[in-house]
């Protein structure tokens, strides 16, 4: 029986992960602009000859050819047939530590708050692509970046903290106390029992980060940022119901 070709589509996407798939080739997790998160089996790319094994490394932005079919939410592997760099952004801090590891806990993230196969996330995968510029830019430390990606990807994901207002009744206000069980700040009367008292320099910060706002986070004191990256994932794994793999690496020292 002939074998019917599989059709070939474009996209344009982030690495996230990859796996060894037999002697010579990979499972590449990608975030596309299109088609959300896919996997792809990518042949060959682990021998030295491999004409674009490079450009499958985690972190790059790549323009691919895949062949299999996109409307298709069965979960079947597609298989990369053409790859272009756009942007092989993890060259420029392999051996950065801090860096490194902020990028990989943004990807892991990426991977788990797009937790249905190609379903299209245009803004999952713009935050996603904005979060691996900036660390490849290194304007700003890796850890504020990653906890503005978290806080933003969050947002997109329904789970957005409370800042300036209360958690529970909506006043509006710079509340102290927080609660990631109750959804974050919360006024006097809604506190619950164990609720965290951070600094009000520590949401300011979250709140900043947040908006974008990068000279009242660049600015922050290092203790504040310590505090606000410990309630930022409290939150996010609080919301996932299992920890994620790489933030206990992340350098926030």
């Amino acid at each position: 029986m002939a074998r019917i070709p599989r059709q070939l589509y474009r996209d344009d996407g982030l690495v996230l992960r990859v796996q060894k798939l037999g002697e010579s080739d990979r499972i590449i997790t990608l975030l596309t602009r299109h088609h959300g998160r896919l996997r792809a089996v990518a042949r060959g790319v682990r021998r030295t000859t491999s004409r674009f094994g490079a450009r499958l490394e985690p972190f790059g932005h790549v323009d691919l050819q895949l062949a299999g079919d996109p409307k298709d939410h069965g979960g079947g592997l597609h298989t990369v047939s053409q790859v272009e760099a756009v942007e092989l952004y993890g060259k420029r801090f392999l051996a950065d530590y801090p860096r490194y590891t902020a990028a990989s806990a943004v990807a892991e993230t990426a991977e788990r708050l797009t937790p249905v196969e190609r379903e299209p996330s245009l803004r999952m995968f713009q935050l996603t692509l904005g979060a691996m510029r900036a660390l490849a830019a290194g304007e700003h430390l890796a850890t504020l970046v990653l906890d503005a990606y978290l806080l933003r990807g969050m947002g997109l994901a329904g789970w957005a903290p409370a800042i300036t207002e209360c958690a529970v009744c909506g006043e509006p206000g710079t509340h102290r106390a927080f609660s990631v069980p109750a959804g974050g700040s919360v006024c006097p009367d809604c506190r619950p029992p164990g609720a965290a008292h951070p600094a009000p320099a520590t949401l300011e910060l979250m709140s900043a980060l947040a908006k974008g706002d990068w000279r009242t986070a660049d600015g922050a004191d290092p203790s504040h940022q310590r505090e606000c990256s410990g309630l930022v994932a409290a939150h996010l794994q609080w919301h996932l119901e299992r920890g994620l793999r790489s933030l206990p690496l992340v350098d926030r020292s």
